[in-house]
């Protein structure tokens, strides 16, 4: 199969914005409850005779606190995806890129977690005439449909100028009945299993 760029801009993974964590979210939950059971007040300390004041520290309980999940997060969960046509991830080719990336309410907000919060994501396809660009929108909804909380509304489209017929690949990436169709083809869905192997 002939590729349709056959020479895109490779950008090396340690030029792509991340945030390294060594814990995810559950873990990190799992430890502040570990931590709270050890440090908590002995019980000799509730004795009525035993005049120490004691101050529980809440700041330190800060770190294992739910962060919401801001575009940095989001472009991470999708970087990784591996590119149809070439051996090499989304972020690499700048096939997805973090300022085109915006969610609604915005994080820093403080906005209630259980809100409907909607994720966009603008991909540019290496070339204008990319025809796999409708298949790399769909694997990055999955991926994000798939790892983000289900308050999430995800919503993929091609940047504006950036392909040749980029009204309509976005109106195919909004369909929803035309994306539950697409799932349901197995030689499609095997070519987004293999997309989605290298997401961490």
């Amino acid at each position: 199969m002939e590729k349709d760029n056959a020479n895109p801009t490779i950008l090396n993974t340690s030029q792509l914005p991340t945030r390294q964590r060594k814990k995810g979210r559950r873990v990190q939950r799992d430890d502040a409850a570990k931590i709270s059971k050890i440090m908590r007040k002995p019980q000799y300390l509730s004795d009525p005779f035993y005049d120490i004041s004691w101050s529980d520290d809440t700041e330190s309980d800060d770190e294992f606190t739910a962060e919401p999940i801001d575009e940095q997060e989001v472009y991470d969960l999708i970087s990784t995806i591996s590119d149809p046509e070439h051996p090499l991830s989304l972020g690499q080719l700048a096939v997805v890129n973090l300022p085109d990336i915006h969610i609604t309410p915005s994080p820093s907000q403080g906005a209630d977690p259980n809100a409907l919060t909607r994720v966009l994501v603008e991909i540019t396809p290496t070339i204008t005439h990319c025809s796999l660009a409708t298949v790399i929108g769909l694997g990055v909804r999955v991926r994000l449909e798939q790892a983000l909380p289900p308050n999430y509304r995800v919503d993929v489209v091609i940047k504006e100028g950036t392909h040749s017929q980029d009204d309509q690949v976005n109106k195919q990436l909004a369909d929803k009945e035309r994306v539950a169709a697409a799932l349901e083809n197995d030689t499609l869905r095997g070519v987004l299993d293999k997309m989605l192997e290298t997401c961490l």
